[in-house]
């Protein structure tokens, strides 16, 4: 898609994967040719990008999970967490309606794939990277909320990983390791707040957070506060900090927010019932401002709470396609088709999983018959433009870069659209977007290549 001319996941980790980060879809010849192949040939397409399934005659047992008939991935999520079931259930989901898309064309150059279907369970990622480490050729699609802690064990056993998404930073920048959407610890994305700041010029200016003692949420207000610094925009600083356990009311707030004569809000946060509360308070109050988010307030659970429309000035940046550019997005439309056939979830980690399916299958095929973690990393390595097949906007898989574009969506009463860039499933993307990150916030030490030194083997 034509950029216009405007020329990780984030903090609070826990409450983004209790909360989930998207709304759920609910949205032949007769010239005596194989119109079967014709078929296939024709339909397989994802996207605008040619389906890296099919047939072949690939041989040889070239590495762990590797045969002449099959190879062994592994994938999963954290479905299993008792505090909140089926938590992240659209990335395992995805993944298996991929690899079943996949074999029906006959696998990867006729190696069919065999899924090892992993439930971490929040608290269970380093036995099931234990489990990987001996039996699975990669791990391809997940996404475990607490990968940092299995970090050690997947470096230590060298298993390549293409992940659905990194929470912690050395998984985040750890070695053999690649993600078609990176969201790297040392570069940010800023595209989306250059694109709120065009839209809504007094964040210039009166811009303040709304913060929390949540250490997740303080950190990432301090990335952000420090990314705009550089733009030299700087938060007023009013003087509000949510309790993460909780607060009584959320009216004292609204009102310093009132007092300090904000025109914009900016939140790290995710969209729980705190944030809620403090948007249905700001309203009270009569605080009628732009209220700026990440795409974790794309949810279901925000579009259902707002049929009173207090949450009518919520704003997003995304660099994701919204199922509501399905009509527009053939990718997108792919992807609900194939997950939702399946019986599966669907939700934005949900085509994350896809497009890091999309991202290891491309590079398995390129490896023929010589499939090798070596050949599918070096494969990766040299992609440094890919969009899933329009799924999101384009990044930079092989050098850990993020995408440099986004677009902002506006819900209003129980629907999101797409408001900039106007033209619907474009992307805005600004000059220099991709910015460097203050080394303080990293959470890890780099070495001369951006991976992190914590776990690399001498």
């Amino acid at each position: 898609m034509k950029a216009s001319k405007f020329g990780r996941i984030t903090a609070g980790v826990l409450s983004l994967m209790l909360l989930g980060t998207a709304c759920a879809g609910q949205r032949s010849g007769s010239d005596g040719s194989d119109t079967k192949s014709e078929t296939k040939a024709s339909d397989n397409m994802f996207g605008t990008l040619a389906s890296p399934c099919g047939a072949g005659d690939a041989k040889g047992a070239t590495a762990q999970g590797v045969t002449d008939s099959e190879i062994v991935i592994g994938y999963g999520d954290d479905r299993g967490f008792a505090q909140s079931p089926g938590l992240n259930k659209d990335m395992g989901d995805a993944v298996k309606a991929m690899i079943d898309w996949c074999n029906e064309q006959g696998g990867i150059n006729g190696r069919k794939i065999k899924g090892n279907q992993y439930d971490a369970a929040y608290m269970q990622s380093v036995s099931v990277m234990q489990k990987a480490c001996k039996q699975d050729f990669m791990l391809v699609g997940q996404g475990f909320a607490m990968d940092e802690a299995a970090e050690q064990y997947r470096a230590a056993c060298e298993l390549p990983t293409v992940a659905g998404f990194t929470v912690g930073p050395n998984a985040a920048m750890g070695p053999n390791k690649f993600e078609a959407v990176p969201y790297p610890v040392d570069r940010y994305n800023a595209s989306g707040l250059m694109l709120a700041m065009e839209k809504f010029p007094e964040m210039k200016t009166d811009l303040d957070a709304i913060n929390s003692t949540s250490p997740a949420i303080t950190t990432g207000t301090r990335k952000i506060e420090s990314v705009l610094n550089g733009m030299d925009v700087k938060f007023k600083n009013c003087g509000v900090q949510l309790n993460v356990k909780g607060d009584a009311t959320f009216v004292p707030f609204a009102e310093k927010f009132k007092k300090c004569d904000v025109k914009a809000l900016w939140t790290s946060k995710t969209p729980d019932p705190a944030a809620l509360g403090m948007l249905e308070a700001l309203d009270r109050v009569g605080v009628d401002v732009p209220f700026i988010g990440e795409a974790t307030w794309y949810t279901d659970f925000i579009s259902k709470w707002n049929t009173s429309g207090q949450g009518d000035n919520i704003h997003l940046s995304m660099i994701f396609q919204p199922f509501e550019n399905a009509d527009k997005v053939p990718a997108v439309k792919k992807y609900l088709e194939i997950v939702e056939g399946a019986g599966g979830k669907t939700a934005l980690l949900g085509m994350q999983a896809t497009s890091a399916f999309l991202l290891w299958a491309n590079a398995a095929k390129a490896c023929g018959s010589d499939l090798t973690r070596e050949c599918v990393a070096k494969e990766i390595s040299q992609v440094h433009e890919w969009t899933g097949g329009g799924l999101h906007a384009a990044t930079d898989p092989g050098a850990n870069l993020p995408a440099k574009c986004s677009m902002m969506l506006k819900l209003t009463g129980t629907k999101y659209e797409q408001i900039a860039p106007a033209e619907k499933g474009e992307f805005a993307c600004p000059e220099n977007a991709v910015v460097d990150t203050d080394k303080s916030l990293w959470g890890t030490e780099l070495n001369k290549d951006r991976i992190a030194t914590t776990f690399l083997k001498s």
